[in-house]
Formats: structure tokens, sequence, C-alpha cells
């Protein structure tokens, strides 16, 4: 598939994956991980954009404890397109300033948001889902939001309900919707025209500049400054100054759903289906039906991940301990994940709560451990 040259993709990886303590730590965050393969998460995501952009035309977001480790595997990107967040101001700010600093150095530019930590299934239907998505970008003032058929009625991920119909795969979005209530997400799925918001965005630079100048003014103008300073001596001093003054909010709650608000016709805003196999991995239960499916353990309806195993009565647990034997007798639907400094005991029902122990552990000041 041919580059486009006037692509940009850029990528989120400034989270802190707490829902996969303890193997997750604030230096060793989830995209920094290899779940799902030998290469991590955010390698993953470079290697599948890679057709479709040149390695000069990539950028990180993330944080300064996790810029060094991101520097060193990604060695084909220079550091100044790896730019750290001295404090997290979610998504708007994150894609903004590099909506600001893309349009100074390409007009023309076309950006695609991508989180460092999703499982795509078949990348040759994902880069031509993209370079669709691409396209419909640069045709104007138009907002492209990749979205995946809901299979359960997910509470935790965002909505986006398909208006009028473009062609098979692509529809105006009508509004976009938080994460819902068990009752309202029922209700979505069984509407057929709901998708899972996957977080995965495309827009000219001057089209989001100019969405974040109408709906969030204050913040557009601190990343216009912060931007202007990019490439001088000037900007790791402006950019530490000023980038904590923006706000904390989302590209979702600070862009999307205002700009729904105008309209199905009005918006600008449009959905592409996402049949690629996506997933977000979002806890340990989520990585275990991952690896269920894609069936690379040898524990039936278990994934161990051991030295070597035995397992007698036991079902749908998950156990990451490498470097040891594990033995599973009579237990049903737990996790535990072992490190050199930590254990992790739960259920795979409770796996979402994992990230509650890492506040415990951050108020009772026990950094080793975070």
């Amino acid at each position: 598939m041919a580059k486009r040259s006037n692509f940009y993709p850029v990528i989120l990886a400034g989270g802190r994956g707490t829902r996969f303590w303890p193997l997750s730590r604030k230096r060793r965050a989830k995209q920094l991980l290899p779940l799902d393969g030998k290469q991590s998460m955010i390698q993953q995501t470079v290697a599948r954009l890679l057709p479709l952009a040149s390695p000069q035309r990539l950028w990180v977001i993330t944080n300064d404890d996790l810029q060094g480790a991101i520097a060193r595997q990604l060695p084909r990107l220079k550091r100044t397109q790896i730019l750290a967040e001295p404090v997290g101001r979610n998504t708007a700010p994150a894609i903004g300033l590099a909506a600001f600093v893309l349009l100074r150095m390409d007009p023309s530019a076309i950006l695609g948001l991508f989180p460092s930590d999703h499982v795509i299934g078949d990348e040759k239907r994902y880069r031509e889902t993209i370079a669709r998505g691409v396209a419909l970008a640069a045709m104007g003032e138009n907002i492209v939001v990749l979205g995946i058929r809901p299979t359960r009625p997910e509470t935790g991920y965002g909505y986006i309900e398909a208006g009028a119909q473009l062609d098979s795969n692509a529809w105006r979005v009508r509004r976009f919707t938080e994460k819902p209530d068990l009752h309202k997400a029922n209700d979505f799925l069984a509407a057929g025209n709901y998708y899972w918001n996957s977080g995965m965005f495309l827009w000219s630079a001057r089209t989001l500049a100019n969405a974040l100048r109408e709906h969030l003014p204050k913040t557009a103008s601190l990343l216009e400054q912060i931007a202007a300073a990019y490439g001088t001596r000037k900007f790791e001093a402006t950019f530490q100054k000023l980038y904590p003054k923006c706000e904390n909010i989302s590209i979702d709650y600070a862009v999307l759903e205002p700009r729904s608000a105008k309209g199905e016709h009005s918006s600008n805003l449009y959905c592409l289906r996402a049949d690629f196999g996506w997933n977000d991995l979002g806890s340990w239960t989520a990585l275990f039906e991952h690896q269920l499916t894609q069936a690379r353990n040898g524990g039936g309806s278990n994934v161990i991940e051991a030295e070597d195993h035995f397992i007698l009565n036991a079902d749908g647990n998950y156990v990451y301990s490498p470097k040891k034997f594990v033995a599973a007798v009579g237990v049903k639907n737990i996790v535990v994940v072992e490190t050199e400094d930590a254990i992790l005991v739960t259920t795979r029902e409770h796996s979402q709560d994992v990230g509650k122990v890492v506040k415990h552990l951050a108020d009772k000041k026990l950094t080793k451990l975070i």
C-alpha cells in the first residue's frame, strides 16, 4: 500500500495501564509490554502503521517517565518526534498539540490518532480502513472516527450512533454517547446502529485546530503558543510553563460531543466501520479472553504463562508466573500475576478493580511498587 505524503499518525502512549499491575508500572507501562507476542504493544502499533507513513512522519505523545523507554523501543523515530507531556492533560490537549505543531510544518497534514495498546487481527483491512478514512478527512472539514460493531452491552466504552449511510461501511454520525449504564448499553446493542468508539480518529490538522479554537479556545491558545516554540531553544521551557494550564479533558468531550450537537448533516462527523478484529486489552480478563481465542496456551480453558504447569479440575483461570512451575487445582475464574516484588490475586470478574491497588500504593507512598 502506497504511503501518503501528508498522513501523520500520532500515537498516544502516556497511559499508566494501572489495571495491568503488577506487570505494568510507572516506568514500564502497559504499552511497553509484550502482552500479545514478542513485540511490545507500541512496537506493534508502529509496525502496523509504517506501510502508510514513513518513520519521519510518526509522532508519539507520552510522559517523562516513559519517554526514554519508548525512544529505545522505537529507534527509527527521532527524539524530537516523541513529545513528553509535563503533566497528563487527557487526549484533547495531547492530540491538539500535535495538530498545531504539524499545521505549522505541513498545512496539508492529515492526522491519525491511535492509542498505543490496541490489538488488531486483520492488519491489511486495518490499513485499508485507515486509507479510506484519510481520504475522507482530506475532503473538507471532516472528522472521521473508526467504530467497532458491539458484541455485548459494554459499559466501559463510549458509543457512536450512526445516522445516514454513505456506503456499506460508512455513516454520518448522529451523536456520541459516553459510557452508558447497562440498561442503555442493552438498548444500543438491540438498536443495531450503534458502534463502540475505538478511540481512533482521522482529521486534517487544520480541521482539528479550528475545532479546538471553536470548542476549547483557552486551551487552543496555549497550544498554539507551545507549537510556535517547537524546534527552538524556548520549546521545553514554554511547554513546561503553558501545558499544565491546558484543560484536562478528552477529545470526545472537548470536540466530538459539541460538534455532534450541530446535527448529523452539519457536523461533518463520519463513522467508518472497523471490521478488522479489534481489542483494546483493557484488563487481565480482556487479555485472558484474547489469548484463549488465539489458543496460544496449553491450558485448555485456562491461560497459564509459566515454565511448566499442571491443571486439575480448574477452569477459566489466568496465571502469569513465567519463571516458575504452576499448579492449578480446583479453582475457577481466578487471576494470579507474579512479578519479582508483588503478587496479584483476584477474580476475572473483579479484574477491572486492579487499578485501585495502585491508588492504595500511591496513598501509602509505596513508590517502589507503582
